[in-house]
Parts: C-alpha cells; sequence; structure tokens
C-alpha cells in the first residue's frame, strides 16, 4: 500500500504545523521514503513469516513511520492503516522470537553512519558553497544544523535567498537519509550465519560415532568437512550435520548414529532453527533419513539415485559390460597402470604427487562439492581413505581417484581427477581398478557419483514411455550442457550399480527457492559469500 500510495499526488489539506516543519522538498522526501518504506515491509514479509524477532522491530517502526510519512503527505486514512498495522504486530509480538545475527547490527550501524556522514557532509558543502547568498549570515553552527536536520527530512534553520538551493540541499541531505535508513534495514535483515571451529574433542566424538554407526549412509564420513556443523541429540547419541547458507540451515545425508536415537537429533536440529528464523532444508538423505524426517514434519520428494557397486557380483565380462572392458583393455595395451593404496601407507612424496595432481587437474578455480565431498586431501587423520593413482607408460601421475570410508566394509568417492589429454578410457581404468582391488581390502561396496534426477532418463529409454517423459528427459538433456545431469547418469550406469534413492527434504513448496538458491552455493555452483564454519 504504502509503494502504490508514494505515485499518488499530495493532498493539499496538511496539517499546519507540519507544513511549517516540512518544505516542499521535504514533501518529496517524505513521498520517496513513503516508497522505500513500502518496499522495506514487503522485504520484511519472509523475515515476519519466520519469526524474526528483529524483523518484527524493524516492522513495528516501518507501520509507524509510514503514519508519519502519511501524515505529511496529507493522506489520513493511510495514516491510520499504518498505526492499525503498527498495533497489530504490538499485538501478536510473541510470535516474534526468532534470534538474529549480531553481525549483521554492527554492519547495519556502520553503513548507516557513513551513509549519514556523507551526506551531512555534502549538505554542509552545499550550504558552504551558498554562504553569500543565505538570509543572515548564519554561523556554521547553523549549517550543521541545518545538514543534520535534512537527513531526516525537516527544514533547518538556515534561510536561502533563491528556493532552489533551499531545494538542492534538502533533496541532497534527504535523499542520503533514506539511503542510510535502507541500506541499515536491508543489511540488519540479512541471514545470519554461524560460525563454530570444530575442536578435536568434536572430532573425536564423530569419529567414534562413525566408527560404530557409519555403515548405514555412505555420506557419513562427509560429515567431517571443516564447514559442517553438528547438533547432537540430548543423550548424545545422534547428531544431524549442517550448515547455514543465507538463512537455511542445510543439513546433509541421513542422521549420524544409531536410527533409534534420530528423532530426538532431528528436534533439536528444528528447534535450533526455529529459534534463529532459519529454514530447515536435507539435502540427499537416504531412505531411512528421509522417513525419519518426514515423521518429524518435513516434505520430502526424490532428488535423485546413488550408484553402488557390489563388489562380490561386479565382472567385466557380458555384452552390457563390452564399453568399459574395452576401454579398459586399451588403457592397459597403452602402459597405463593403476595403484591403490590407503592414506596411512602412502610415502610422503607420492602423497605431495597425488595433492599436486588433484589441483592441477581441477576444472576451475573452486573445489565444488557439500553434500558428497570431503573438501580436503592429504591429511594424516584420513588415513583409512584410499587412493588410486594412475600412471602411464612414462610413470606420469595422469589421474587419480580418493574413496572415503563406508562403514568397514565400503567406499565412497569423494574425488575425481582426470588428465583429459591422456586419452578414452582413464577413468573406466580407475573405477574398474579399484573395484578389483577392493576384495583383498575387505571392501565390499562402493559407492559412486550420484546422479540427479536418474529415474527421469531411465524411464525415457523405456519402451512405451509417454510424451511428458520424454519431454522432461530433453529438457534436462539441455541443462546438462551446463551442469552434466545426464552424462553423469551415463558414466555411473555402465557399471550396471544398484541405484539407490536420494531425498530433498523441506518444509513447504514455497520455501524450495530459498533452498534451491542455498544448495547451489553450498555445492560451490553459484558464488557465496562467507558462510558458517
Amino acid at each position: 500500500m504504502d509503494a502504490a500510495l508514494s505515485v499518488l499526488p499530495t493532498w493539499h489539506q496538511r496539517f499546519p504545523l507540519l507544513a511549517e516543519l516540512v518544505p516542499t522538498a521535504g514533501i518529496l522526501t517524505a513521498r520517496a521514503a513513503t516508497g522505500v518504506v513500502g518496499v522495506l515491509l514487503i522485504y520484511l514479509g519472509a523475515g515476519l513469516r519466520r519469526g524474526k524477532h528483529r524483523a518484527w522491530q524493524l516492522a513495528v517502526g516501518l507501520s509507524a513511520l509510514s503514519a508519519v510519512l502519511h501524515l505529511v503527505k496529507g493522506l489520513a486514512g493511510a495514516a491510520a492503516f499504518g498505526l492499525a498495522l503498527c498495533a497489530l504486530l504490538v499485538w501478536k509480538r510473541d510470535h516474534f522470537t526468532a534470534l538474529g545475527d549480531l553481525r549483521n547490527r554492527w554492519r547495519a550501524l556502520r553503513a548507516g553512519a557513513m551513509f549519514l556522514g556523507a551526506g551531512f557532509l555534502l549538505g554542509f558543502a552545499e550550504i558552504a558553497v551558498r554562504a553569500n547568498r543565505l538570509v543572515d549570515h548564519p554561523g556554521v553552527v547553523k549549517w550543521a544544523e541545518h545538514a543534520a536536520l535534512g537527513l531526516v527530512g525537516v527544514s533547518g534553520p538556515v534561510q536561502f535567498q533563491h528556493p532552489m538551493g533551499a531545494a538542492a540541499v534538502s533533496v541532497t541531505t534527504g535523499a542520503f537519509g533514506l539511503l542510510a535508513f535502507t541500506a541499515a534495514a536491508v543489511l540488519l535483515l540479512r541471514p545470519g550465519t554461524r560460525r563454530r571451529q570444530p575442536t578435536p574433542e568434536d572430532e573425536a566424538r564423530l569419529r567414534a560415532t562413525l566408527h560404530r554407526h557409519g555403515g548405514g549412509d555412505s555420506l557419513g564420513y562427509f560429515a567431517l568437512r571443516a564447514d559442517k556443523l553438528l547438533i547432537w541429540g540430548p543423550s548424545g547419541r545422534a547428531a544431524v550435520a549442517y550448515r547455514v547458507v543465507n538463512g537455511v540451515s542445510l543439513a546433509s545425508g541421513d542422521p549420524l548414529g544409531p536410527p533409534s536415537a534420530w528423532p530426538e537429533a532431528i528436534a533439536a536440529w528444528l528447534d535450533d532453527c526455529a529459534r534463529h528464523g532459519w529454514t530447515p532444508a536435507v539435502l540427499a538423505c537416504g531412505t531411512p533419513g528421509g522417513t525419519a524426517y518426514r515423521r518429524a514434519g518435513l516434505d520430502v520428494i526424490e532428488l535423485g539415485d546413488e550408484a553402488i557397486v557390489e563388489v562380490p557380483g561386479f565382472s567385466l565380462e557380458g555384452r552390457c559390460m563390452r564399453g568399459v572392458r574395452q576401454a579398459v583393455g586399451r588403457m592397459r595395451r597403452a602402459g597405463y597402470t593403476c595403484e591403490v593404496i590407503r592414506r596411512g601407507d602412502l610415502s610422503a612424496d607420492v602423497l605431495a604427487e597425488a595433492v599436486h595432481c588433484a589441483n592441477a587437474l581441477r576444472v576451475g578455480k573452486v573445489e565444488r562439492g557439500f553434500s558428497m565431498a570431503l573438501s580436503r586431501l592429504g591429511q594424516a587423520a584420513d588415513a583409512d581413505c584410499l587412493y588410486v593413482l594412475c600412471r602411464d607408460a612414462e610413470g606420469r601421475l595422469r589421474g587419480l581417484l580418493h574413496f572415503v570410508p563406508w562403514g568397514d566394509d565400503g567406499l565412497s568417492l569423494d574425488l575425481m581427477r582426470g588428465d583429459r589429454d591422456a586419452g578414452n578410457g582413464l577413468t573406466e581404468l580407475m573405477i574398474v581398478s579399484a573395484i578389483e582391488a577392493a576384495a583383498g581390502l575387505g571392501v565390499r561396496r562402493i559407492s559412486l557419483n550420484f546422479a540427479v534426477l536418474r529415474s527421469v532418463f531411465a524411464r525415457a529409454e523405456q519402451l512405451g514411455a509417454g510424451p511428458v517423459i520424454r519431454l522432461w528427459a530433453r529438457l534436462l538433456g539441455l541443462v546438462s550442457r551446463f551442469w552434466q545431469i545426464e552424462s553423469l547418469y551415463r558414466a555411473n550406469a555402465k557399471y550396471q550399480p544398484l541405484w539407490q534413492p536420494r531425498f530433498l527434504c523441506f518444509p513447504s513448496a514455497r520455501d524450495l527457492p530459498r533452498i534451491a538458491l542455498a544448495a547451489l552455493g553450498a555445492e560451490s555452483f553459484l558464488p557465496q559469500r562467507a558462510t558458517s564454519r
């Protein structure tokens, strides 16, 4: 309403006192401020919906300010609406208790002070350059008072010989006052984050939990990422790993610990989200985790499928494996060999070579991944991680795979790097080498890449697929040019894996756009400012 009324003509029946205090330029400032207030009230809607206390405080102040500004414009009816909105917010104040980020308060104060300072200096300078065209030649103290009052749209004590001079000063100071107010409000409402450096005790507790219960979810080890935080249930037996990204508390995978203790950990995480006004979401959880989150009140949709190779049943024989068999044979005939070795058994020189190779072969400057990536390589604490090092006939390292433990008998693919000049078949050779060596390492299952919306492509290939699913598959094929959706599915399907569904959990459909942006940011597909650690 405020945004619409800001463009309506001003009534002439203004209150006489306000007419004396607020000059013509001040009315223009009031009209602009009314529009800004209206836009900010709309902007506050998301924060109010999440129960943010700071959003409530600003909404109360803005609705009261809206009433005053409408009085300045002469719109008494609109002013009454603003007062009614203010009264309603005060009446419902118990619904807005979510905490804000204290850092945002200082950022808002700093930005507001900078704009106010700049506006004051410019207004003072404009008065100074017109010093010989002022009535009664007031001193610099009056100049400063006039510039300061202009920041809030009120006429000061300085009188100008020409109305255009007074208008110019009022517009300049009023505009900077609006900028200061708007910038401070926006910064104050920026989604909060949480920064916390994991302690050695936290990591030891998590590793102990993974040792006892890490066999259920192939993504469990990725909870050891440095940018993930943990919320433990009251009993301390289960936890949810998460990261706060732009107001979304983004968990990944199933909860950690025994399934019987998952409900209390999920409840603790949801309570933390409600306390801070964060939107809860879960990225890439499995069927057990999705069931637990749905029982806690979240909606669940299928996100894609994870490719899992059963080592005992894997074979390169048969028509369906012909392509992989030929690629592996071609690379071996060219002199390529693979070494499969645990991190704890690597020499310092070979480890340094592997880390250098991984960095050199990375496409782009950003290390992508959040839900299914560890984002580190070579640390001594990860001694059980497995490396596949592929060398050419001359002994040069041309590619590597990095797997993290999945319980006592599994591996989960973390990192894949390959030299694009090494020839077709490098990836197939490394994966097959890992599978062939797995039995001797006590590994029975290997989790490969995650294929987003795999079922769409699979159903489109079936006999009798309908036009809707075929159209959907074509659209995803176009998107795959940028995000490799279809190519990941094809790359995994050639190993004849078992497909395990992964799900996205969320509170309501209206939150999906924010969650999607947060997930893309966490996976480093979008630029992100510093977030929680």
